[in-house]
C-alpha cells in the first residue's frame, strides 16, 4: 500500500533556523563523507545566513502533514521569471520514500509563473543527479570544471571551491511548458 503524502511549504522562521541549518548539514554531509571521508559542515552557517539574508531568496521548511521532513531555499526572479533552486534536502534517513519528488512538485505548484528553473550540484553526487535528471525532469545544460568555467556568474559565486567535490558541478536546467499566446 503507497502512503499518502501531504506535502506543504511553510515559510522558514527565527525559530526554525538552528534546525534548518543542523538538517541540511546532516544531509548534505552524507555524501562528502562517503566520498571523501571529509567530516566538514556543508553548506557552512554563514553560507546558510547569507541565504536566509538574500532579498531575491524565499526559504521554505518542508512539511509531510505536521511532520518536518526538510527544507529549500528558493532564488525568485520575477523579472525573468527563471528561478533557481539554492538548496534542497530531504531529512538524512528519510531518503527513498517519494518525499523529495513531492516536495519538488510542491514547489512547482508554488511557482506556476517559472519559465525555466536551475540547480546545481557536484559531479559525484550520484543521488541528486539521477533525482534531478530521472524524477524532476531537469537537464544537465552544462559541467563547469578546471577546462570549463561555468557561464552562470551566480553559480561561479556560489560554487567557489571551499569544501571536497565542489571544484567540479553540474548545472541543471527544467523548462516548464508555457501556453502559447
Amino acid at each position: 500500500m503507497t502512503q499518502q503524502l501531504d506535502i506543504r511549504l511553510e515559510p522558514l522562521t527565527d525559530a526554525d533556523k538552528k534546525e534548518f541549518k543542523k538538517k541540511i548539514q546532516e544531509a548534505f554531509g552524507i555524501a562528502l563523507m562517503k566520498e571523501f571521508g571529509a567530516t566538514e559542515t556543508i553548506p557552512s552557517d554563514t553560507e546558510l545566513d547569507e541565504a536566509f539574508a538574500c532579498k531575491d531568496n524565499e526559504v521554505f521548511c518542508i512539511f509531510n502533514g505536521s511532520e518536518k521532513i526538510g527544507g529549500a531555499v528558493i532564488r525568485v526572479d520575477n523579472k525573468t521569471f527563471c528561478n533557481s533552486l539554492e538548496f534542497f534536502f530531504i531529512y538524512a534517513g528519510r531518503h527513498s520514500a517519494g518525499l523529495g519528488v513531492a516536495a519538488w512538485k510542491a514547489i512547482e505548484e508554488k511557482y506556476p509563473q517559472t519559465k525555466a528553473w536551475e540547480t546545481v550540484t557536484p559531479y559525484f553526487e550520484k543521488r541528486n543527479i539521477n533525482f534531478y535528471v530521472n524524477k524532476c525532469g531537469f537537464h544537465i545544460v552544462e559541467f563547469c570544471n578546471q577546462h570549463h568555467a561555468c557561464q552562470n556568474k551566480h553559480y561561479v559565486q556560489q560554487n567557489t571551491p571551499s569544501h571536497p567535490g565542489t571544484e567540479e558541478f553540474f548545472r541543471f536546467e527544467k523548462v516548464m511548458k508555457q501556453e502559447i499566446a
